[in-house]
């Protein structure tokens, strides 16, 4: 299945461009959907949207406080999606949740309800590849596209398998751990981003880690793009808003299209 994130993601790096796909946690504050539209309008190529889980067991502290902050103020599953359906923005949204929330939906039920209100994607970082059937079947038949994760220490075989499997883009884990800004990129990005790039032409972005124009530059040497999650986020929770979050955006565009 190639669907649309894929295409849009490989006609943009087809044509010279590093991809840039910032994370904005759904349901954080009044403003959050105004956040969505002004960091695709700053330069984002695909955008993630968090749905806040009570047991992040991926994210660390910055994701986790805006994930119970949201939760506090009310936010689900279904309140994201139907705010998201009025999202006004021209590039692909993705939602980033984990395998409770998709198993209590039910997978086709889950899947539907992503489709019918605009999501093109899934990442649900808990569920392996080899347990992948249930839900994977449904989103293909939903037209959603499944985005796979590999870690630095993935076997070359099964890494292979999970090229082969996901769907939109390749996302590489930078380094072993839980999201959160790092004062370094770890050295294991350049490596998996090279052993990814030599096992499949499919857009391939590295996330987790990735905290800066600098750091976001040469993580995209040696891949098609970037994922920045808790660097946009902890200035969200900061008080950044819609503005402070573009801008943030737009400086991490600029160092991409530097290279």
């Amino acid at each position: 299945m190639t669907g649309a994130i894929e295409i849009a993601l490989r006609a943009r790096r087809d044509a010279g461009r590093k991809l840039l796909v910032p994370y904005v946690t759904g349901g954080l504050g009044p403003d959050w959907v105004r956040v969505v539209e002004a960091v695709a309008a700053a330069g984002a190529d695909a955008i993630e949207v968090g749905l806040p889980f009570s047991d992040p067991v991926m994210d660390g502290p910055v994701i986790q406080e805006a994930s119970q902050q949201a939760l506090a103020a009310g936010a689900t599953p279904a309140s994201i999606l139907t705010e998201l359906s009025r999202v006004d923005v021209d590039v692909p949204l993705v939602v980033m949740t984990y395998y409770n929330i998709v198993f209590r939906a039910g997978h086709r039920r889950f899947a539907r309800s992503l489709a019918d209100q605009g999501v093109s994607g899934a990442i649900v970082p808990d569920l392996p590849l080899i347990e992948l059937d249930g839900w994977g079947a449904a989103a293909d038949g939903a037209g959603v596209e499944t985005i796979l994760l590999v870690a630095p220490n993935t076997p070359d075989a099964t890494l292979a398998q999970i090229c082969e499997r996901s769907h939109g883009w390749i996302y590489g884990v930078a380094v072993m751990g839980v999201t959160g800004e790092r004062a370094t990129l770890a050295s294991t990005a350049a490596t998996l981003g090279r052993r990814l790039k030599a096992a499949t032409d499919k857009p391939v972005l590295l996330g987790v880690g990735v905290s800066t124009p600098e750091q976001a530059a040469e993580a995209a040497a040696d891949a098609d793009g970037v994922i920045v999650g808790s660097a946009l986020v902890r200035r969200l929770l900061e008080g950044a808003g819609p503005d402070g979050a573009a801008a943030f955006v737009a400086e991490l565009r600029a160092g991409l299209d530097a290279l």
